[in-house]
């Protein structure tokens, strides 16, 4: 039985394949109305995703917007691995962390 590779350890190459694979099942699911399995498969999207950035790219105290969520910003504190530590600017300072793939740099 063959184990599965963990995303920090695939290629750029098969990162995009399991990316296009995960978006074809997630297009499949949505279709039959498999709304569990639909959001599943979309988080393992947006973590893949996260592995073909550089976490570098991204700076402590700068404000980037939350993907899919419009007119909501984060600010980082720091960056662990391909996780962005920081708050929301919308609410009260409560911690949390986002992976770098959801945040889109303000222009």
């Amino acid at each position: 039985m063959e184990t599965e590779k963990r995303y920090s350890e695939m290629s750029e190459f098969e990162l995009k394949t399991e990316i296009a694979r995960l978006t074809e099942k997630a297009r499949k699911a949505e279709q039959l109305g498999i709304v569990n399995e639909y959001a599943v498969l979309e988080r393992k999207i947006t973590m893949a995703k996260a592995y073909l950035l550089n976490p570098e790219d991204f700076k402590a105290g700068d404000v980037y917007q939350i993907e899919g969520d419009p007119g909501v910003y984060f600010k980082i504190d720091y960056i662990d691995g391909v996780f962005a530590w920081g708050y929301r600017m919308s609410g009260g300072k409560q911690q949390e962390a986002l992976p770098i793939s959801l945040l889109t740099p303000l222009k």
